[in-house]
């Protein structure tokens, strides 16, 4: 069992349309309704993936009671804390004609004190059987930047894995208790460091910089381009296969779905991202996020390129 940690789930609408146009009335050809959110695209991805993952967070009012019955209809186990604000809306907007993909983005509403009390009992429980936790996405405005450090502690002290997947103080706050992996996009971890990554061998350097601070593994996501990997001895760059893509949002979710799959099947970090990145692949085929198939990530798996990074890389040896 693997739990998946968010403060901020979402009822997601994704809406397609032949063409765009801005300030006039527009005919949606395709409309869908789903359950988003970063931690909920990672549940519904191990799901796919055949694994047993429980969704752990906040939901509230006529949404919260949406995104929990859209679970459940997955087969998706849930342990969400019920809290008085009422669950964000996303929207997803896609423009067949131009290309684009427009995300309408409500954010989170803040919570309580207790209700992050009753959140950490939760994961105490839960984690006594769980292999790993993934734990993604922002806090809710106003929460606890700790949050992440006390989930990470709470897996080590259960024999689990501490995998997160976030940025700023949350990311800087987790990793002073040693999560077993940090996941952050290229711009994530520019914004965590407070600099600019103008380069690869910045980006090295900088992923070197997180393990000194207490991460094991550092893997940083670059959209398409290639992501690179450090367990603090050994480097990997991977590439994933090129799509035709559908929706894109929700893939980096997807990627953290897929490496917490092979990692706590003891696979290396290399190959481990392998899987990652064809999980997030598999995801841009698809119309809502995370409600990816596993013949797939199979199938592309055998296509994402795994290369050692040599010794000599900067930042690395």
């Amino acid at each position: 069992m693997i739990l998946c940690l968010g403060t901020t789930p979402a009822a997601q609408r994704v809406m397609v349309f032949h063409r765009l146009t801005l300030d006039a009335v527009n005919r949606a050809v395709t409309t869908l309704d789903g359950a988003a959110g970063k931690s909920v695209n990672v549940a519904k991805t191990l799901k796919a993936l055949g694994e047993q993952p429980v969704a752990v967070g906040f939901l509230g009012g006529d949404r919260g009671a949406e995104v929990r019955a859209l679970l459940a209809a997955q087969n998706i186990a849930a342990d969400f804390v019920n809290v008085s604000a009422r669950t964000r809306q996303c929207t997803t907007l896609l423009d067949q004609a131009a290309g684009t993909i427009t995300e309408l983005v409500e954010e989170g509403q803040p919570v309580s004190t207790a209700d992050y009390a009753a959140l950490l009992d939760i994961l105490r429980r839960r984690a006594r059987g769980a292999r790993a936790i993934v734990m993604s996405g922002s806090i809710t405005p106003g929460g606890p930047a700790d949050l992440y450090f006390h989930g990470t502690q709470i897996a080590r002290a259960n024999g689990a894995l501490a995998i997160v997947d976030a940025q700023g103080a949350a990311l800087a706050e987790a990793l002073k208790a040693g999560p077993d992996l940090v996941k952050p996009n290229r711009l994530e971890l520019a914004a965590t460091l407070g600099r600019e990554l103008p380069d690869e061998a910045a980006v090295i350097a900088g992923m070197q910089e997180l393990c000194k601070r207490g991460a094991l593994r550092v893997v940083v996501t670059s959209g398409q381009g290639p992501t690179l990997a450090y367990d603090g001895q050994n480097g990997w760059k991977i590439q994933a296969p090129q799509v035709k893509t559908t929706n894109p949002i929700g893939s980096g979710d997807a990627f953290t779905a897929g490496l917490a799959w092979r990692l706590v099947r003891g696979e290396n970090l290399g190959e481990a991202c392998r899987w990652g990145a064809a999980a997030g692949t598999a995801n841009a085929l698809t119309l809502m996020a995370g409600e990816v198939h596993r013949a797939d990530v199979e199938r592309l798996a055998a296509q994402v390129s795994v290369e050692p990074l040599p010794a000599r890389s900067p930042g690395f040896f």
